[in-house]
């Protein structure tokens, strides 16, 4: 393929496809401030055309970045599906698990110092509180509910049996919420970081309020990787079962 087809190709690809092949093209995304997992059904020619950014210049990066061979490690579009469940599991709701409520008392306790002269930090520690609320129920239904159903139906179809009725309704039922839930999450994470413009310390706070910035912004990095390869990878390969 001609080199001009491969980049008519990927500009009428979608962003989250395009990541889903090579997870290295997130950074191209995240450095011209395109979202690649809640906002991913989207073509990159038509978010270049949105955003008034330069499509070439893009493409040009995607293809330097898709000449180095991309190791097996990276490749999560190539796992089978409980590994990739395991390792969202292991990885990214431990993740959650073990710094959400941290996160909730710091942005507390920045606001409890500084609300008075950055109010904007009162409205940043409701918001997270409520995504660590809501973030709990979603973690606990995918792990007790929705990831096992899908293990059960990818191992009947791979030893050539069929799946349980109950198992594949409850997928398709489950995915739209789920999907919901990411597109909400998504929303109130890009919010606080509008209203924390972009995480920039302010020079009158205390190490609690720059700890609380920066544990946010580490919070929404893990979350835009999460979201990907669930929304991107894992969500279209169960909704085929």
């Amino acid at each position: 393929m001609s080199q001009e087809k491969v980049r008519q190709k990927n500009g009428n690809m979608t962003i989250g496809a395009l990541v889903a092949e090579d997870y290295r093209l997130a950074d191209v995304f995240e450095k011209y401030g395109i979202d690649f997992c809640c906002g991913g059904h989207a073509t990159l020619a038509a978010t270049c055309q949105e955003k008034d950014l330069d499509l070439t210049k893009i493409l040009q990066e995607i293809e330097v970045v898709g000449k180095e061979s991309i190791g097996r490690s990276e490749n999560f579009a190539a796992w089978p599906l409980p590994f990739l469940i395991d390792y969202i599991v292991n990885t990214h709701h431990a993740y959650l698990k073990e710094n959400d409520e941290q996160i909730v008392a710091y942005a507390r306790k920045s606001a409890e110092a500084h609300g008075a002269h950055h109010p904007e930090v009162i409205e940043i520690a409701a918001i997270f509180a409520k995504i660590s609320d809501d973030m709990a129920v979603h973690l606990k239904a995918e792990e007790e509910v929705f990831f096992p159903a899908v293990k059960r139906v990818d191992s009947a179809v791979g030893s050539g049996q069929n799946p349980q009725t109950d198992d594949r309704v409850l997928i398709k039922s489950a995915l739209t919420k789920l999907y919901r839930e990411h597109e909400e999450v998504g929303d109130a994470i890009h919010k606080i970081r509008h209203l924390a413009t972009n995480y920039a310390i302010p020079e009158d706070v205390c190490n609690t309020f720059v700890v609380t910035y920066r544990k946010l912004k580490e919070f929404e990095d893990d979350l835009h990787k999460h979201v990907h390869l669930e929304n991107n990878i894992l969500f279209p390969k169960a909704a085929q079962l």
